[in-house]
């Protein structure tokens, strides 16, 4: 990488700093760019001591991170950020509940986006907005550690003492003048235990901070099987939730925004018929772009077939 390229990103990380009013620890935390690194990238040294009197070259990744939040473009993009429904729609919800610190549940099918809208958004409000996965294996300890490490905030044995810790660090955050939201992706795959702590999260924190679930409709359906049961805490849960339930518009499955600059009317109708959402889209259409970037050649039907291995590459 050239360092007039590297000097560009220094700039751009600047006045990101500046349009959000943050500090270079944050700018640190979200890139996972170390905090000496950074500093000297925005003094324009992109080097580092690397003891006994040894120098370094800041590693390219560092620079590759830093351009990726701040949305600098440092080659071609093949999958550009397209405004469908649900991202404009799942981007006002998050910045209302943000705003009047309101606890919402975003639900949207599997491949409608939420993940990298959740991505977009979190660049926009480097300050105050923190998220989390929840993974399939998850228990709760492990999930508060997950968002104790978002925060920054010791990790805890006890589970009461870490949720009292975490709304402790996002109610400072509110009285500094912040606006502090806590997203929970994929919460689909939340246990009971992790649901109900939700509730304790909206007690400790209902005026100060916005929750977010974010998840596929088994989150409801989850949900509303517990209750039935009358599993402890969850009626108490979906009474805080209840009218708080938002749902993202379906998939627009002409594709029309991604496929405007793709010319041969095959293809297009190939991937009408074959992708269910925009995830899937996208795991054809990226890796056959860089192909027929790399062959000098038109993205066809039968370019996207050869490269997905599939019979009857001329069709």
């Amino acid at each position: 990488m050239k360092n007039t390229v590297k000097q560009a990103i220094a700039s751009a990380v600047q006045n990101y700093i500046d349009l959000h009013d943050i500090n270079q620890a944050i700018v640190s935390r979200r890139s996972n760019v170390p905090k000496e690194h950074l500093s000297n990238i925005l003094k324009g040294v992109f080097t580092y001591n690397a003891g006994n009197d040894k120098v370094g070259d800041i590693p390219e990744k560092h620079f590759k991170s830093l351009a990726e939040l701040v949305e600098y473009e440092i080659e071609k993009k093949l999958w550009a950020t397209q405004p469908t429904d649900q991202l404009t729609q799942m981007l006002a919800i998050l910045e209302e509940a943000k705003d009047e610190a309101f606890t919402r549940v975003i639900i949207g099918v599997t491949g409608s986006g939420k993940s990298k809208t959740i991505d977009l958004y979190k660049r926009k409000n480097p300050a105050d907005v923190f998220s989390v996965k929840v993974g399939h294996t998850d228990t709760l300890k492990d999930l508060l550690w997950k968002v104790a490490e978002a925060l920054r905030v010791p990790k805890r044995t006890q589970k009461s003492q870490q949720i009292r810790d975490i709304s402790l660090t996002l109610k400072a955050l509110w009285h500094k003048g912040r606006k502090p939201q806590l997203i929970f992706d994929e919460s689909e795959y939340m246990k009971t235990s992790a649901l109900c702590s939700i509730k304790e999260f909206y007690d400790h924190l209902d005026k100060y901070c916005s929750i977010v679930l974010i998840g596929t409709e088994q989150l409801i359906k989850e949900i509303d099987k517990l209750r039935r049961r009358d599993a402890k805490g969850i009626p108490q849960l979906y009474r805080r939730i209840k009218f708080g339930i938002r749902r993202l518009p379906t998939i627009d499955r002409t594709f029309s925004l991604f496929l405007k600059d793709v010319k041969d009317k095959k293809l297009v109708r190939w991937l009408q018929d074959n992708c269910a959402n925009y995830g899937e889209l996208h795991d054809v259409l990226v890796p056959s772009m860089l192909e027929a970037d790399r062959l000098g050649q038109p993205l066809t039907l039968g370019l996207v077939k050869q490269v997905l291995n599939l019979p009857d590459y001329a069709a």
